[in-house]
């Protein structure tokens, strides 16, 4: 259950899920957080095995990328891909850690020992994002996995990420509208920042009779699908926002 619904260990200890246990069987023991961490762990090393059986022999492909959580701690993400003996695209995620910074060599060698401690050998790609990091990592690791088992000499191992690249374009040439941008932003910004605010908006769509289920949305700068989405709703709620703004002279 906690691993399928992603539950703390300490669940157990909640003092509902105790009498719904108990209800359904009085004379279930509760076990402790610390078994439930132990058993997740021994299911996690079950799992590991049949990952490295099914790896064994096998040329994969890589995808990488590490960022900086709320708490200022480094995180990476390590994922692999490959066609199994039917022809079936495969993909595992291999590991999920803290990692000490974001500078190429640190990158490259925590990568380079997550596939020795899978008894991965042979390497086709690897693909990251365009952080200059990752040219250091792409280094290392070429350095590291030349030998018997490379793919041509390692020439094709590093695989830019195209959506990545997308992205940077689309920044670039939305920059030329940024002031429209922001504009929209700080209009959205403020009808939803309060619900009272957000209702006298909602009687606004109401009076210009705007039919629409999009909801006004805020973009994420790195996403730039989502500028997309807030462009897309305001568009279609563009009478309403000039009604609520002419009502209330925000601006």
């Amino acid at each position: 259950m906690c691993i399928k619904d992603n539950r703390p260990f300490s669940v157990v200890d909640d003092e509902g899920f105790r009498e719904y246990s108990w209800e359904l069987r009085p004379a279930f023991i509760m076990p402790s957080r610390w078994t439930i961490a132990r058993d997740c762990i021994s299911v996690f090393e079950q799992e590991a095995e049949k990952v490295k059986h099914l790896l064994k022999g096998q040329t994969v492909c890589l995808t990488t990328d590490t960022w900086s959580f709320v708490q200022n701690i480094n995180y990476m993400l390590l994922t692999i891909h490959w066609i199994d003996d039917t022809w079936v695209l495969q993909k595992k995620i291999l590991n999920f850690c803290p990692i000490e910074n974001h500078k190429g060599d640190t990158i490259g060698s925590l990568v380079y020992l997550c596939l020795k401690n899978w008894g991965i050998e042979t390497v086709f790609t690897i693909t990251v994002d365009n952080a200059s990091s990752n040219d250091g990592a792409i280094r290392f690791l070429k350095r590291m996995l030349k030998g018997p088992n490379d793919i041509l000499d390692c020439r094709y191992l590093h695989l830019r990420c195209c959506a990545h690249i997308i992205n940077l374009v689309v920044r670039d040439g939305l920059e030329e509208q940024f002031d429209s941008f922001t504009r929209i932003r700080n209009a959205v910004t403020y009808v939803r920042s309060s619900p009272a605010r957000y209702k006298s908006f909602e009687d606004c769509i109401a009076r210009v009779e705007v039919k629409s289920k999009l909801k006004p949305s805020l973009d994420v700068d790195t996403r730039r699908n989502s500028t997309y989405l807030m462009l897309e709703a305001a568009v279609v709620y563009d009478d309403a926002f000039e009604s609520f703004f002419n009502i209330y002279a925000v601006f």
